[in-house]
């Protein structure tokens, strides 16, 4: 499942194999580049962190756990792991499965997302930790939970510290770590508009900050209590956009589940109408060809529909 990650790593490397490059490179560039991973958040933090580097720091990532917590996106996980696999300090690096891996071996019954079990396995962690070898250490314990210890049917028998494991001498290792409940996930309907002008299709790009911040979309937005999903793409795209549009066919619909809620997401054909096109509640517009929808980032979900307009042998009537 992991190597699923290695051809994006190794292209995202090649177009931006130094921080001053993708410092200088746009956000836009940078999210096409990420496209595909998710978690767009990170990316937008990479390019500020990117910048800050650049101008703070000589382009150097600095090597002291207070440096590289005043920059964007990085955690005590990320703060650690920089610290020890790349600068050789002897400081923990606590991500999920190293999290699991303790919990199991000593017993932690206390939330390890809560102050308490947090400093717990920050003590554990620090107190395993041999002397100059850190780094290699963390990454020994990560691979363990992510090969070995694993969520649901833990290898315990080809576990090294299968002897030692408090958890497996009790037949609690599937116990650990503590879960809060999860709450069920909420869902929505979503109205998204391919607007067609003479050949051009329009675009909106979504404000730099909050979910899928500086992706571009088919425009449109969640449908209100009593609404149908016509009335919804009308109301939305006044409202984001300020023009008037006429909904027509029904393109696609798209299943997606993000972290905390899933939507269903309702592409409709729809004809540009009137009004000029401001950024009301976008960050940009602009008029495309469809040919050139591949040249920008969209969420996973509007990428499913341009491979719905990608297989139409006749597109509706643009004028």
């Amino acid at each position: 499942m992991h190597y699923t990650v290695l051809p994006y790593y190794r292209r995202f490397l090649n177009l931006f194999p130094d921080w001053t490059t993708l410092a200088g490179a746009s956000l836009d560039e940078l999210l096409k580049a990420w496209e595909g991973m998710g978690y767009y958040a990170r990316a937008r933090n990479l390019h500020a962190l990117a910048k800050r580097v650049r101008a703070e720091h000589n382009g150097q990532l600095p090597d002291s756990a207070e440096a590289l917590r005043e920059l964007p996106g990085i955690g005590p996980y990320t703060a650690g792991a920089i610290l020890s696999i790349c600068f050789g300090h002897d400081v923990p690096a606590i991500d999920g499965n190293t999290r699991r891996v303790l919990c199991r071996v000593f017993n932690i019954t206390a939330d390890p997302t809560r102050p308490e079990g947090r400093r717990r396995l920050h003590e554990l962690a620090t107190l395993l930790l041999p002397p100059g070898q850190a780094g290699a250490f963390n990454q020994a314990l990560m691979d363990l939970g992510a090969t070995i210890c694993t969520p649901r049917r833990p290898a315990c028998s080809r576990c090294p510290w299968d002897e030692h494991c408090q958890a497996k001498q009790l037949n609690v290792q599937e116990s650990l770590p503590v879960r809060q409940p999860r709450k069920p996930l909420s869902h929505h309907d979503i109205a998204a508009g391919v607007i067609w002008r003479n050949g051009w299709i329009l675009i909106a790009q979504r404000p730099p900050s909050g979910l899928l911040g500086g992706l571009w979309e088919f425009p449109g937005g969640k449908r209100e209590p009593g609404e149908s999903m016509e009335e919804c793409l009308l109301r939305e795209i006044r409202e984001e956009l300020g023009i008037e549009i006429q909904v027509g066919q029904l393109l696609a619909t798209v299943q997606h589940a993000y972290t905390h809620f899933r939507i269903t997401l309702h592409a409709f054909h729809c004809h540009y109408v009137s009004g000029e096109p401001q950024n009301l509640a976008c960050a940009a517009w602009k008029w495309v060809q469809p040919e050139e929808l591949d040249d920008y980032a969209f969420p996973a979900a509007n990428r499913t529909i341009i491979a719905t307009l990608q297989t139409l042998d006749n597109p509706p009537d643009k004028e």
